[in-house]
């Protein structure tokens, strides 16, 4: 693979592995263009990636709008930097449908871990991609990892229902949620708490100490009713304080344990094979799509049953019936 792979690109990929942050930082600009001869660099980049062991924990953390996830970040990483590890968080920021724009203020939220060496974060927009992650998310884990950083953090938008494909590029999910989320577990989507290896109620702190235990006495019942997860193992329900640092320590040693454990019965390497699967299958739906679209006949043909359906001629059913008899009629289906 190296010798395929062009001389600035083989620079670059010397550079990152020596742990050089300007060159992770290139790299990851790298895999989110959309220029052609960008994605072609990329892809050679991503493929001399592979040869670096994969030895890294992959954990997400996500929950509602104001919970705390970044103040929560910035103290598990001063945590965990102080265990002697290093840490990458890529933080997604929701994108403006109106304007395009975001705000990528979480290297302003995270004032001391955006100063600590041993730390990288990487702010993104989110753009059109679902599932609270950027396209590239995947790809930017690949190289956090190749620049020799043990711990890979996402930060998601936001709960949501799309939210849920995070779970297909981490290894352990954590869920914050807030002291009272207890009595809306309908309204805090189901399947992402479903989907939680371990639930953290923040800010227990102050006069909401009391509040917050009964939010996860609440939380704690609830996962007794999930379907038993696939590593066997049960979701944890802490408290805790990003603000004064408490439980912190035990929410790390608890993430910690899990690593150990899953690596050990290979449960990650399974998961990571699987989820690798998913990712293809994923790239490959939305190639095609592309593929598709950029026919003139596809496109017009479907801008004519778009138009009959919000002119309410056909429904959404008939419109995705007739494009289908179309493609197989024009590609010999």
């Amino acid at each position: 693979m190296m010798e395929a792979a062009a001389k600035h690109v083989k620079e670059l990929y010397s550079n990152l592995v020596k742990g050089d942050r300007v060159a992770l930082g290139r790299a990851i600009t790298m895999v989110e263009s959309r220029n052609a001869d960008h994605r072609a660099d990329a892809n050679q980049l991503l493929d001399l990636c592979l040869s670096k062991p994969q030895t890294t924990f992959r954990f997400a953390v996500s929950g509602p709008p104001g919970v705390g996830k970044s103040t929560f970040i910035e103290s598990l990483g001063q945590h965990i930097t102080g265990l002697g590890q290093k840490l990458a968080v890529l933080a997604i920021d929701p994108t403006s449908r109106l304007t395009g724009g975001s705000i990528l203020g979480d290297k302003t939220r995270m004032s001391k871990l955006s100063q600590n060496p041993d730390v990288f974060i990487r702010p993104s927009a989110a753009g059109d991609a679902l599932g609270g992650v950027t396209e590239a998310t995947r790809e930017a884990i690949t190289l956090c990892e190749a620049a020799g950083y043990e711990n890979i953090c996402i930060e998601t938008v936001g709960v949501g229902q799309s939210e849920v494909t995070v779970r297909d590029m981490c290894d352990f999910m954590l869920l914050l949620v807030s002291p009272g989320g207890g009595d809306d577990l309908q309204g805090i989507k189901r399947g992402i708490v479903e989907l939680a290896d371990m639930i953290a109620v923040n800010k227990s702190d102050g006069d909401q100490k009391q509040l917050a235990r009964e939010t996860r006495q609440d939380y704690t019942q609830a996962t007794h009713l999930f379907p038993e997860k696939t590593h066997g193992q049960q979701v944890a329900v802490v408290n805790c304080s990003a603000i004064e640092h408490s439980g912190i320590d035990a929410i790390w040693r608890l993430m910690s344990d899990f690593n150990l454990t899953m690596r050990a019965n290979k449960y990650i390497d399974k998961l990571r094979k699987e989820q690798d699967s998913a990712w293809l299958r994923s790239r490959v739906n939305t190639l095609l799509e592309q593929i598709l679209m950029a026919n003139p006949q596809v496109r017009t043909y479907y801008q004519e049953q778009l138009d009959q359906v919000r002119s309410g001629a056909i429904s959404v059913s008939s419109a995705s019936a007739g494009i289908e008899a179309e493609v197989r009629k024009m590609f010999h289906l």
